[in-house]
């Protein structure tokens, strides 16, 4: 999602819940998030998208591994320090189709893209 200037707690529940509606329901059921004030209405999200949310504790980036996986992966087209909110849409849907089609070792070479679609159109 793109906040340009506003990550406020209204603009990321707002955000995450039109994200979401694009998204088959069976392939979301939870959403594991640090303690930052931008979820600070995780209460209304979790009951306006019929979804769980989980709170980690501070300090503790084990607790979401992928999440903070992803992020190193992502420090190769956004070093750490870069502002975001100067990114441009399509500048971001390109770099999320690039990293969405890159295959990763832990999926025996698979991408996610092609796992998504997987899952999406073969259940």
């Amino acid at each position: 999602m793109h906040f340009p200037g506003n990550h406020s707690a209204q603009a990321v529940r707002d955000g995450l819940l039109a994200s979401l509606s694009s998204l088959s329901a069976h392939i979301h059921t939870s959403l594991t998030w640090d303690q930052g004030v931008e979820m600070a209405l995780h209460k209304s999200f979790s009951k306006d998208a019929n979804m769980d949310v989980y709170l980690c504790d501070r300090a503790s980036p084990w607790q979401r591994g992928s999440n903070e996986n992803t992020n190193g992966l992502l420090r190769q087209y956004f070093p750490k320090g870069t502002d975001l909110s100067t990114q441009t849409l399509p500048e971001l849907g390109r770099v999320t189709h690039e990293f969405n089609n890159r295959p990763r070792k832990f999926l025996n070479l698979a991408n996610p893209g092609e796992l998504v679609s997987k899952l999406l159109f073969n259940t």
